[in-house]
């Protein structure tokens, strides 16, 4: 990998700016605003709010609470990395010298020493363009959902592939890759990172809170939702880079086609040669292998013995949501139209 690029630190306090992306998040991003705005050190010079066709008060709300907002035109497909370019753009145009920008999702509160933090941060490492912390559920006990959404954003600490919708970015280095892919409707931190990594730049994610995720998941059809758009991520990332030596996105696409589609069939099939005995036989073992495998993950890294059960049964059964995903990436691909957004969250976009 080439050495990071030179990053010259400014002896001054760098202009930080902030991007917040919503539709119809109602509460949530009256709360995600005065989380920004209560921040130490007083109000950003420069916030931005980006909405994609809102039926609620949210650009109301967004302006009452000071925010420009940059509503995006309705004639093309909406994305969070469209959203998100097209903020950052607002506040290049209003602020050239922006150094730092500051990327949160509508139904996400910022941790009030978060930004501090994080600034700090990137002003001491040089060699990093991209840093994140602990992102937590807002209501993590008022579904299993939300619990195993808590549990997925807590990834290990230090130097990391990729971030999530939530971290402070140095603008240079998301303009040197062009800003996010606007064509993905999953998955964009991610990809957009990797285009980092290979400039030489690198992501952090710190122990520090940083937000408050609302992911308002109270039905198994909003679990199915979510992890099929996973699949399709881990798709089209291994389309767009998988022949890096890297691979990104290869190994679990290939995993939820094994285990969500092609053992199942497979078992199928036999059983419908031999008998439904021997295909059930043959069948149960693949899943609890699986499932063990998972639980010792989880249990190694910490998690205690419920937290892990929970979260290694979840990545069992997101196998067949996921695998679903990846085959409408290559169903849209093949009939060369382009995927539409696949929503977990009743009237909301993001993640």
């Amino acid at each position: 990998m080439d050495a990071p690029p030179e990053i010259q630190q400014p002896a001054h306090l760098p202009l930080v700016g902030v991007v917040i992306i919503g539709r119809n998040e109602g509460e949530r991003l009256v709360r995600c605003l005065r989380s920004i705005l209560e921040q130490p050190g007083g109000r950003p010079k420069a916030l931005v709010y980006v909405d994609s066709n809102s039926t609620d008060r949210s650009v109301d709300n967004a302006r009452e609470l000071g925010a420009e907002v940059v509503n995006l035109d309705t004639t093309r497909k909406f994305t969070a990395a469209r959203a998100r370019n097209a903020g950052l753009a607002r506040l290049l145009e209003r602020h050239p010298d922006l150094e730092l920008v500051q990327f949160v999702d509508g139904d996400c509160e910022l941790a009030r020493h978060w930004m501090e933090t994080a600034e700090a941060f990137l002003r001491q490492n040089p060699g990093y363009a991209v840093v994140c912390g602990r992102r937590r559920e807002r209501f993590p006990e008022r579904s299993v959902y939300n619990r195993l959404c808590d549990l997925e954003w807590d990834t290990p600490v230090g130097p990391r592939p990729a971030c999530g919708g939530d971290a402070l970015m140095r603008v240079d280095a998301v303009r040197a890759v062009s800003g996010y892919r606007e064509s993905l409707i999953a998955g964009e931190e991610p990809e957009m990172c990797f285009r980092m990594r290979k400039l030489g730049y690198s992501v952090m994610r710190l122990s520090a809170e940083m937000t408050l995720h609302d992911a308002a998941m109270f039905r198994a059809s909003q679990w199915f939702q979510r992890s099929r758009r996973a699949g399709h991520a881990y798709a089209e990332m291994a389309a767009l880079h998988g022949g890096d030596s890297e691979r990104p996105g290869v190994r679990p696409t290939l995993r939820a086609l094994f285990w969500g589609l092609g053992w199942p069939l497979f078992c199928l099939g036999l059983g419908a040669l031999v008998g439904p005995l021997a295909g059930v036989s043959l069948f149960a073992p693949g899943p609890l292998f699986l499932y063990w495998r998972s639980y010792r993950s989880e249990r190694r890294s910490g998690r205690t013995v419920e937290n892990a059960r929970l979260y290694a049964a979840s990545c069992v059964l997101a196998k067949v949501p996921e695998a679903v995903g990846v085959l409408t990436y290559l169903t849209n691909r093949l009939r060369k139209r382009p995927s539409t957004l696949l929503e977990y969250k009743s009237k909301v976009i993001g993640t």
